[in-house]
């Protein structure tokens, strides 16, 4: 671009939903010299605070039409965005057409994904972003009121913006595109009239995830990580509320997720779960908090060090005095009680979030060499008022209640997994084994003789009675399982050879 063959005067067109900072901004390119142009809204906020504006009619000198559809859209704007400023074809184009150079596009969309409609799905917004992007060679495009200061200091210093600001620019343009477009997809395939608005997978998914915690590694010290979060959404650990304790790791992220939404899982009452490697060490239902941890502690104490724990009640000083004794790297509850919070931040290193109850995502996704395996999330789907009774005796009441309190934790440990409770506490978790002996074997060696006149549960059918047999010789008086063995009889009448009473849930739980 030279002085012989185009404008002095710069040109930016401002188009913004959100409004952050804009003021500033206009102001700013106003008293660098710069014309700036609007439409709509955006030239009305900014004229409603007496800056000089050029309004887009002014330009296309065609007014807007169909209730503000087209606004932008007309090649007085489009051209002096998308010209090359290199080519001297595209400059004899714009001279020829009396149409001047636009350097700046500043502009962002609505927040589709939360009030979708028809009258929001933008497009000349979308045009003049995208258009500005791809040209990101001779004009900047700014979507985000966080560049606005960074923008306004570039010109102020260097007069123009660099290559590199530009390319980056542009990435965050394209990305905010993309995004807008994803929840456009998904506002469609949500549409009850859709034709796909019974199937759960879609033709296609499209995920727009932007980082939003760097941590200071992955899974281990070799490995980079980070936090990233959907494109116009919050999850819960965008509203937690920490307390103090140092930064969250990948693990500590990963293993606290696992404990929030166990602790959630096992019922209404007052209960506590250890979390170890994203799997439960301990978990109990008791009348209140503080017994609660204590019960779930006791299951697997060697575990216990170093693990996470949650509660789905807020933390008192009854649970917070035993707690703090133990070497914890994150405690979750809703909240804490005053004295409970200054007791358990005594403690420098220990993380203590506060948090609502976690929502549970509608797909579940695995990386794979080339894409993704996706499924529906994993859910607890028959309650235990239509599980079959399949043995001659009946379970007892207290027993129901073990079973039922067995059967959702045993849901939530690596499979191969054996769950053993008494009174709604875990005595023996034996979790992520290639075989249901090993696992029950691990279950009964932590259990240690408290397993008697308990419930065994097991994620998925035993094949075979010798995982009957290693239950009742540690005592274990109630079994739930989903059967569907071709054994069943098999092991049914193992378990009325030892006075067990059997439940079958007909479903599954695998985890991997």
């Amino acid at each position: 671009m030279t002085s012989e063959t185009l404008p002095e005067v710069r040109r930016a067109l401002l188009s913004v939903y959100d409004k952050t900072g804009i003021i500033d901004l206009a102001s700013g390119l106003i008293d660098l010299g710069w014309e700036v142009l609007s439409s709509g809204g955006t030239a009305e906020h900014l004229m409603g605070e007496g800056l000089s504006v050029t309004e887009v009619v002014e330009v296309t000198k065609f007014p807007e039409m169909l209730g503000g559809r087209v606004k932008t859209l007309h090649p007085a704007i489009h051209a002096g965005i998308l010209a090359d400023r290199s080519d001297p074809r595209h400059l004899r184009d714009l001279r020829e057409s009396g149409i001047q150079p636009i350097d700046i596009v500043v502009g962002n969309l609505y927040p589709f994904s939360s009030d979708p409609g028809i009258e929001l799905i933008d497009i000349g917004g979308l045009a003049i972003m995208r258009g500005a992007a791809k040209n990101f060679a001779h004009v900047g495009v700014v979507v985000d009121p966080f560049d606005y200061p960074v923008v306004l200091d570039e010109l102020r210093t260097a007069g123009d913006l660099s290559d590199l600001t530009r390319r980056r620019l542009a990435r965050a343009a394209f990305a905010h595109t993309a995004a807008y477009d994803a929840a456009i997809v998904e506002w469609f395939d949500s549409d009850p009239a859709s034709s796909m608005a019974g199937d759960p997978l879609k033709p296609s998914i499209h995920l727009a995830l932007e980082r939003v915690q760097v941590l200071r590694y992955g899974e281990n010290p070799h490995q980079v990580g980070a936090r990233y979060r959907t494109i116009g959404d919050e999850g819960l650990w965008d509203r937690a509320v920490t307390h103090g304790g140092k930064p969250m790791s990948y693990l500590n992220l990963l293993d606290a997720e696992a404990a929030w939404r166990i602790a959630h899982s096992l019922g209404d009452d007052p209960a506590s779960v250890v979390v170890k490697h994203a799997n439960p060490c301990g978990a109990a239902i008791r009348t209140d908090v503080a017994t609660a941890y204590l019960a779930a502690h006791d299951c697997d104490p060697v575990s216990a060090f170093g693990g996470i724990v949650a509660v789905n009640r807020p933390v008192n000083l009854a649970m917070a005095e035993p707690l703090s004794k133990v070497f914890t790297e994150v405690v979750l509850a809703p909240s804490y009680e005053s004295d409970a919070l200054a007791h358990l931040k005594q403690k420098a290193d220990l993380r203590i979030i506060e948090a609502e109850a976690p929502t549970r995502p509608d797909l579940d996704f695995r990386v794979i060499d080339g894409g993704f395996l996706v499924q529906t999330t994993d859910r607890l789907v028959t309650p235990h008022t239509d599980w079959q009774v399949v043995t001659k005796r009946q379970p007892s009441p207290v027993e129901w209640a073990d079973l039922v309190f067995a059967w959702r934790l045993a849901a939530r440990v690596d499979s191969n997994s054996i769950v053993l409770a008494k009174d709604c506490q875990a005595v023996g978790i034996g979790a992520g084994q290639q075989n249901r002996i090993d696992a029950g074997r691990i279950a009964v060696e932590k259990a240690a003789g408290r397993a008697v006149g308990g419930a065994c549960a097991s994620e998925a059918f035993f094949p075979f009675r010798d995982g009957l047999d290693a239950a009742a010789e540690a005592g274990i008086t109630a079994v739930v399982q989903p059967g569907g063995s071709l054994r069943d009889d098999e092991v049914i009448e193992a378990a009325d050879e030892h006075g067990i009473a059997m439940v079958f849930t007909s479903e599954r739980h695998f985890r991997h």
